[in-house]
């Protein structure tokens, strides 16, 4: 491992770096993105993975946590300046941590008969992570999106999602009329106007949950291939937030399977 200072935004590692947060379609094409947050950096790490690039600030390199990556990462230490580094982030106040990785890439197939969440056209990019993060501590580790769900590996995501991703399988750009008929299982999506509750289901097996768009909610055709089921709000608002309805879905699961 070795410490190289790098001065000016116009070096060629900088614009790669700068490319891969601010653009979708540079990371699709170079199949790397970004993690920034040392939880996220060393989630990777331990799961065995490599960063082949990592940039941080002269200041944040003597934090703990900065200490422990140095320990599990052997390669280049990029020093930048705090004022590039904050041209950079999209967390604002945090430890200086910037990591380049390659997006995984997995051979599986997707599987019918094991706990899935689908997305269907969910697009905010915190809403996303929460969702995933919420899965993976629920044990559902399939997840299927469709083409407008926002990116998964986009560093908004992955910064929501605390290395949650690395513990999913994830298939993106999914096409719901090919998959759906296919599901062996239940499968439910949640609609605020449905009379069925969620706590009169029996959720001991495996099952299927559809989220929707924060604003039209499941698709027509999603809605036609599952059972809708409602969160019982006697509080009296119109709808909950969609990362929050997922995640007392999933531990209500969790709840009758305990």
């Amino acid at each position: 491992m070795s410490i190289i200072y790098l001065e000016s935004k116009d070096n060629p590692k900088i614009k790669h770096l700068r490319a891969l947060i601010e653009q979708n379609q540079y990371r699709k094409k170079q199949q790397q993105t970004v993690l920034e947050s040392t939880h996220a950096c060393l989630a990777w790490l331990d799961s065995g993975q490599k960063i082949h690039a990592f940039f941080t600030t002269e200041a944040a390199l003597k934090h703990p946590d900065l200490q422990d990556i140095q320990e599990l990462h052997t390669g280049h230490i990029f020093i930048i300046s705090e004022v590039l580094y904050k041209s950079l982030s999209t967390l604002g106040t945090t430890i200086a941590c910037l990591a380049v990785i390659d997006i995984p890439r997995h051979t599986q197939t997707i599987n019918y008969n094991v706990d899935t969440l689908i997305l269907d056209d969910v697009q905010d990019p915190g809403n996303v992570g929460t969702l995933l993060r919420s899965a993976a501590a629920a044990n559902i580790k399939q997840i299927l999106c469709t083409p407008a769900v926002a990116s998964l590996w986009s560093p908004r995501v992955l910064r929501a999602g605390m290395g949650a991703h690395f513990s999913l399988c994830c298939f993106e750009r999914v096409d719901l009329t090919n998959v759906l008929p296919q599901f062996e299982i239940p499968v439910y999506a949640t609609n605020s106007h449905q009379a069925n509750t969620l706590y009169e289901q029996d959720l001991k097996n495996p099952c299927v949950w559809i989220l929707g768009n924060e604003g039209q909610g499941i698709s027509e055709f999603a809605l036609a291939h599952a059972k809708a089921v409602t969160i019982p709000q006697p509080g009296g608002q119109e709808s909950l937030n969609v990362a929050i309805a997922g995640s007392i879905c999933f531990f209500e699961m969790v709840r009758q399977r305990t």
